[in-house]
């Protein structure tokens, strides 16, 4: 089907060779990760060996080029998990040959999804945060809906950084070598049997990348990687980290994606129908996009028609209007790494005045968001309150236009549901939505049974999960205070004092200054009064601030200063090296999850929409998805409007936070019927359940894109 497929089917034998007769099967399991959002994948393979399946990240092949073979034959000899493996196999095989969905992409001529991060598995550590867990879920619900599609993104050698935090909550960071050669992957081979190469020109040198190739179900995921013998330290070193601090090495990166990209799919025989480029980072693909329309055109075609066929070939999603989100290059900086790629489009000023809200400014810098939206045939923000805000952040290039005719659509973010359900409540749902409910998730009719789903069901699924996650808390929180050197009583604390039972909340995410994490400390009094009065709560805390960003690292030091007070220790956890996998127990398992960016920064925000999968209700300020999604019955809300003075807007936002904890939250999961069941608090989820379910699931994201953007109009 794709370019890389004997090279799939070589490593499959090869791992195969390794395994007893009965789990051959599972060495193609191994490399498609489809196996990952499977009911059953996940736990076939911890069955095999917990406590090797954890040690090895979860990570299928090095399970099974690494268990004793002792573990192996005990599987294989065990009828019951060797009829699980075939099923599972089966499954795999027969989601491969399922007709590809009907519309303007073809295998022939598929979508090509263009991304700096993929946040497939924690086992491919090649993402940063929800940028990446995005595109991973779009690949997935692609290979769902067998929507031709292939992705294209960087072979990241170290990825993003692992966190550790000091005794005074100071981040500290560390990398780790992720090998490609233990991952579920393959390096693409052409047809003489040598890895396909292909050559960037990147400052004064020709970098040369290979493709390695990850499946995601259906879709083939290609990886250039640049760590190579014939490259310079410099060269080699361009895939290294996922958003390096250095920033002629991250122009580098945009040019290895980009222009490397288009020459990538155009060695492996790859011609898309549409790029989709999934932020500004892989933009520079459209000068290669128009040297190969030059060469293939007629002599003396127009530069006008030659960029209105680069165009006819792109579409853009912008995910954020925060400006590191959006960065901009002095002249000087992009010109000595990427000058080369500038004479692509055979004039340099007219390279750079593409990138510039006013092209005749000359000492303007050059951004790629900027270029992207000049050479995209359709653009789109990811929430309807973000295509507001984005239209009137760019509308100045577009000076001839209202801001209310800036060419930028939405198209609301949704998560990837058999990824992100899991444990209690997929099992209920299961029950009661009916047989193949997965692939009717974004029709509101499909969830209409959780109506019918008795109250008692549905509080033994929330408290099963939020038990699970307390475990969790309990173990790792322990762990995480004994490594940064706290007292023995303080990192007991957290195994002794979390409840199973207890009202937890979550507030888990990236860790940017906009997030506000303050707001939990900016009242302490409050805070403090919250863990210790008559129905106390816990909290649970996650997430990385960027290397760079100190006044993010300085927030996460603001929370622990409260560390030291009475019942904090067993009562609140920040738990360390913020991952998918940690992601999916605390979406799971809190039972409300608080979000409260500054408005109007929080493009879409989809840790909520996962958290709503499990049960859980939001407590978030109306921005990002919150704002289409709240209706007054299915969670609670924060005034979203936007405030200049930022310390009077954090000040009222706590109050109101707290407010809505103490006086609403709180009584209502504590209101219990002669059952111990929390009637209104059900019946919350339930209509959470109902509303969010269909609206923000990746089938709708994925079909609008389908059938609005990727078709030209």
């Amino acid at each position: 089907m794709f370019a890389g497929d004997h090279d799939i089917d070589r490593a499959v034998a090869e791992l195969a060779r390794l395994l007893p007769d009965t789990l051959k099967p599972l060495a193609r399991v191994a490399y498609d990760y489809r196996w990952s959002w499977s009911a059953d994948g996940p736990a076939l393979f911890k069955d095999v060996d917990a406590e090797r399946w954890a040690r090895t990240g979860r990570n299928p092949r090095r399970l099974l080029t690494e268990v004793h073979p002792s573990a192996l034959q005990s599987a294989a000899d065990d009828s019951p998990f060797v009829a699980r493996v075939h099923r599972l196999s089966q499954e795999l095989a027969q989601d491969r040959a399922r007709p590809s969905f009907s519309g303007v992409v073809t295998q022939e001529r598929p979508v090509a999804f263009c991304c700096s991060e993929f946040g497939v598995h924690g086992s491919l550590p090649i993402y940063s945060g929800g940028l990446g867990v995005l595109a991973g879920d779009i690949l997935k619900e692609a290979s769902d809906l067998a929507l031709p599609m292939v992705g294209v993104g960087l072979m990241y050698r170290t990825g993003y950084f692992h966190q550790r935090i000091d005794v005074t909550g100071y981040q500290h960071e560390y990398w780790l070598d992720a090998d490609p050669e233990r991952l579920p992957c393959v390096k693409v081979t052409g047809a003489d049997g040598r890895p396909v190469a292909v050559h960037i020109p990147i400052n004064d040198e020709g970098v040369v990348a290979h493709v390695w190739r990850v499946d995601v179900g259906r879709v083939p995921l290609y990886l250039l990687d640049t760590d190579l013998p014939e490259n310079s330290p410099v060269g080699r070193w361009v895939t290294s980290r996922v958003y390096e601090s250095n920033r002629a090495i991250r122009l580098a990166q945009y040019a290895v994606l980009g222009v490397g990209g288009v020459r990538a799919l155009h060695a492996l025989g790859i011609t898309p129908a549409v790029y989709h480029l999934n932020e500004g980072h892989p933009v520079l693909g459209v000068f290669e996009l128009l040297s190969q329309i030059r060469a293939q055109s007629q002599p003396g075609i127009t530069d006008e028609d030659a960029w209105r066929q680069v165009r006819e070939q792109v579409v853009f999603t912008t995910h954020t209007p925060v400006p590191a989100g959006n960065e901009t290059y002095q002249r000087h900086e992009v010109l000595q790494m990427l000058g080369r790629i500038a004479d692509l489009v055979g004039d340099r000023e007219r390279f750079l005045s593409l990138g510039r809200i006013d092209p005749q400014w000359l000492d303007q810098p050059m951004g790629m968001s900027a270029l992207a939206l000049r050479s995209s045939r359709h653009a789109n923000a990811v929430s309807r309150r973000h295509g507001e805000v984005a239209r009137a952040m760019w509308q100045p290039l577009f000076p001839d236009k209202a801001v209310k005719d800036v060419p930028i659509t939405h198209v609301t973010n949704g998560v990837h549901i058999p990824t992100w359900l899991h444990g209690p409540m997929r099992t209920l749902l299961d029950q009661h939505l009916g047989e193949g409910w997965l692939r009717r998730a974004d029709q509101a009719a499909t969830w209409a049974p959780v109506a019918d789903i008795p109250a008692s069901q549905l509080w033994a699924a929330r408290c099963a999960a939020r038990r699970a996650l307390v475990e969790l808390v309990a173990r790792r929180g322990a762990g995480d205070r004994l490594r940064r050197g706290d007292p023995l009583d303080y990192a007991e604390a957290v195994g002794s004092g979390f409840d199973p039972d207890r009202l937890t909340i979550g507030f888990a995410r990236r860790i940017a200054t906009y997030k506000r994490l303050h707001l939990v400390a900016l009242l302490p009094d409050r805070a403090l009064a919250l863990l210790s009065g008559d129905h106390p709560v816990q909290f649970v805390f996650a997430g990385k601030a960027h290397p760079d960003d100190t006044a993010a690292k300085e927030v996460v030091r603001q929370v622990f200063s409260l560390k030291r007070a009475p019942g904090v220790a067993g009562r609140a956890a920040f738990l360390e090296d913020y991952d998918i996998p940690l992601a999916g127990h605390l979406v799971a398992g809190c039972d409300v999850w608080v979000n409260v960016p500054r408005p109007p920064n929080e493009a879409s925000g989809t840790s909520g929409m996962k958290s709503c999968l499990g049960g859980g209700l939001q407590l978030s300020v109306l921005d990002g998805w919150w704002s289409e999604a709240f209706d007054g019955s299915n969670g609670w809300a924060i005034n979203g409007d936007v405030d200049t003075d930022h310390d009077a807007q954090d000040q009222r936002d706590a109050r109101d936070m707290f407010n809505l904890l103490e006086h609403e939250v709180v009584p209502m999961f504590h209101d219990r019927d002669a059952d111990g069941i929390p009637q209104r608090w059900v019946a919350m989820m339930r209509r959470s359940l109902m509303t969010n379910g269909p609206r923000f699931s990746a089938t709708r994201m994925v079909v609008e894109y389908a059938s609005r953007v990727y078709p030209r109009a």
